[in-house]
């Protein structure tokens, strides 16, 4: 099963880092939300950071404020992940151009839509 990582996983249903978890579960991936005081989150062991996630990952997802991703692009290229997604509400021309700069493509679209879920099927 490939791995995502969920940057801005969330315990609140509402979320959509909460969302992307569920949408990734149901499509069948390995999912580690990362969240700094969660130990789980939709039945999945939370790690506090990108730095304690192990293994292949293809995907990396952030659903943080651009200005909190700027932090955790190093880490992110540290993992070399397959794809880079960066959500809506994530994006800024500083943070692209940053991820370019460590050698990622960030890919600036839904990346629930792109399993071929919807956030509308995953309620509060």
């Amino acid at each position: 099963m490939p791995t995502a990582v969920v940057v801005g996983a969330s315990p609140d249903r509402s979320k959509f880092g909460n969302k992307a978890v569920r949408s990734y579960l149901k499509m069948g991936w390995t999912v580690v939300p990362v969240h700094p005081r969660e130990a789980a989150i939709e039945g999945c062991q939370a790690v506090p950071s990108l730095r304690d996630v192990h293994g292949p990952v293809e995907r990396v997802l952030f659903y943080v404020p651009p200005q909190v991703g700027l932090t955790l692009l190093a880490d992110v290229a540290t993992l070399a992940p397959a794809e880079f997604w960066v959500n809506p509400g994530a994006e800024s021309p500083e943070l692209v151009r940053q991820a370019r700069e460590l050698g990622l493509d960030p890919i600036m679209a839904c990346a629930i839509v792109d399993v071929g879920d919807s956030p509308a099927n995953h309620p509060a």
